[in-house]
């Protein structure tokens, strides 16, 4: 299963990427990791108000203000691995930014996370939104 969403930014490619890697401009939209994202670095992320881990893999690549890409596991999916990957495109006036959500579970019984995971991205890139459009 795949998700893919896109949404249109009004900001440099360079501001949208920071919002991507840095931890706390993750923390405004996501979860906080620890460090930097960075292309063959292992990462965690964590709830920014409960400091659980939820979320961690490998940064497969990390083009900075073009492409990032991950592997990306939480404790619903179990022992499976999906993969991230985020395209930052210049247009007229920001950026569009396009995800790819990929190699997620199969079938009837993984459809609910598959929702879940859906309108988690929408909700996660809507504070991404606000946030940069608030500067």
């Amino acid at each position: 299963m795949t998700l893919q969403k896109q949404i249109y930014l009004k900001a440099s490619k360079a501001d949208v990427w920071a919002y991507l890697t840095d931890p706390d401009k993750l923390a405004i939209w996501f979860h906080k990791p620890a460090q930097t994202l960075a292309e063959g670095d292992d990462y965690e992320m964590f709830g920014t108000e409960s400091g659980n881990k939820l979320m961690w893999g490998k940064v497969i690549a990390a083009t900075p203000y073009d492409h990032l890409s991950y592997t990306f596991t939480i404790g619903p999916m179990g022992d499976a691995v999906s993969t991230v990957t985020w395209r930052l495109d210049d247009v007229a006036g920001g950026t569009r930014l396009s995800l790819t959500h990929e190699g997620l579970p199969e079938g009837a019984a993984a459809f609910d996370l598959t929702l879940a995971l859906d309108k988690g991205w929408d909700d996660h890139m809507a504070r991404m939104r606000e946030s940069l459009h608030a500067v």
